[in-house]
């Protein structure tokens, strides 16, 4: 069962219940998120190395149903999600590591819209499952967009799973395939499929903005635009790069990507996981040494003094034909919150630490929140690639 000590960055969205046709242009849902923090011993480095060894899993072994574990991270994401129509509003987990749309049978309200089909559906997560009934029914994830009859689970059963309604998925497709208990070779449309499918949306395309916290008050602000880009959010163009296989697969937002600090390769050119459920970067070799930096024992990331921040160079991610740059203050966690994860007040602690298993061995690096609040990432399905651009926050100094 999942440890109910964690800090939560809950992103909510603002819900309109009503159907209206969204014309086909991309529809952007603003969000606010807040990170709720523990007294507990877990710890955002423990928690995101679970998770990234869960994605793994989930890759070699899809036929036996195992997916990411929902809390293995720090940085939840909630969305609230009217399903039904008249719609009922749920706290549902925004994740890219899963794909299906779930709810709790003790919390569904059934209208005269939603329609049971009678199929077992069932999700075994790392250290958790969810089990129930396959209903079809209106979703609707913002003004304008709502889905007619798409597939969710109603589960009367769930295990390890607690403090949230459901979950809403928005990985690729293929994540879905085995979650049917007679169609185990189908895969079941993810709500984002449905929206183009039924013509909301003209492109198959996912935009998330972050931004990092610039305030003690835990409250940040965000975007997701549900069929395309919103080119306010970032600057010139999105540089698009292919998914690539993992394993042998492609249920991720995989990458290729060399990675270099200041004039020193860490990491040639190998695959890894873009996930907005790790909080962390997670890199197989080479930055502690580099950055000289110790391992702290509180925390368990790593931890440098003044000097040594000061001396940072750049940590760069050259994925396509494009360089991601963090500077120094990127690759640092915000220091009006060291308190809320154990660590000392004036300490500087690294957001970049080592992914516990050698180079090849599974993915070399996963790519999580805190990279993300710096850039703007795409997400095409119907290309199976994703696209990152800068942000007025790329090169901000917060931390």
């Amino acid at each position: 069962m999942f440890p109910t000590a964690f800090f939560t960055l809950l992103l909510v969205f603002s819900i309109n219940g009503s159907l209206v046709k969204a014309g086909n242009s991309p529809i952007s849902v603003p969000l606010t998120s807040r990170l709720y923090f523990s007294n507990g011993t877990d710890n955002l480095l423990e928690r995101d190395r679970a998770r990234v060894k869960a994605l793994m899993d989930s890759g070699m072994r899809r036929q036996s149903l195992v997916n990411v574990p929902l809390t293995n991270s720090y940085a939840r994401y909630f969305l609230a999600v009217g399903i039904g129509n008249p719609p009922t509003t749920y706290n549902l987990i925004l994740d890219s590591g899963s794909a299906n749309t779930w709810v709790r049978a003790s919390k569904y309200v059934a209208t005269g819209a939603s329609f049971c089909t009678g199929q077992p559906v069932a999700v075994i997560y790392k250290s958790a499952s969810f089990s129930g009934i396959e209903w079809l029914d209106y979703v609707t994830v913002g003004p304008g967009l709502t889905v007619v009859l798409q597939s969710i689970g109603v589960a009367d059963q769930t295990a390890g799973l607690r403090h949230f309604d459901g979950v809403i998925g928005i990985g690729p497709v293929a994540l879905t395939i085995g979650s049917l208990q007679d169609l185990r070779t189908e895969p079941i449309p993810t709500v984002t499929d449905s929206l183009f499918g039924q013509g909301t949306i003209s492109e198959n395309v996912i935009g998330i903005f972050f931004q990092p916290y610039i305030s003690p008050l835990l409250e940040n602000t965000g975007q997701i635009t549900f069929g395309g880009t919103d080119p306010t959010k970032y600057n010139g163009n999105i540089g698009y790069t292919p998914i690539v296989n993992i394993r042998g697969s492609q249920s991720f937002w995989g990458v290729n990507s060399r990675i270099t600090y200041g004039n020193k390769v860490i990491l040639r050119s190998t695959a890894g996981i873009v996930d907005c459920g790790t909080t962390l970067i997670l890199i197989a070799t080479g930055y502690q040494r580099e950055t000289g930096a110790v391992y702290d024992r509180a925390t368990k990331l790593l931890t440098i003094s003044e000097d040594k921040y000061d001396a940072l160079h750049n940590l760069d991610f050259y994925i396509g034909e494009q360089t991601y740059s963090l500077n120094r203050n990127a690759q640092i966690w915000p220091r009006s919150l060291n308190s809320r994860i154990h660590g000392e007040e004036r300490s500087i602690y690294l957001v970049v630490s080592d992914i516990g298993t050698s180079s090849g061995v599974d993915d070399d690096f996963t790519i999580g929140y805190v990279f993300l609040q710096r850039f703007y990432i795409a997400y095409d399905a119907t290309n199976a690639r994703v696209g990152f651009a800068t942000t007025a926050f790329t090169d901000a100094t917060t931390n």
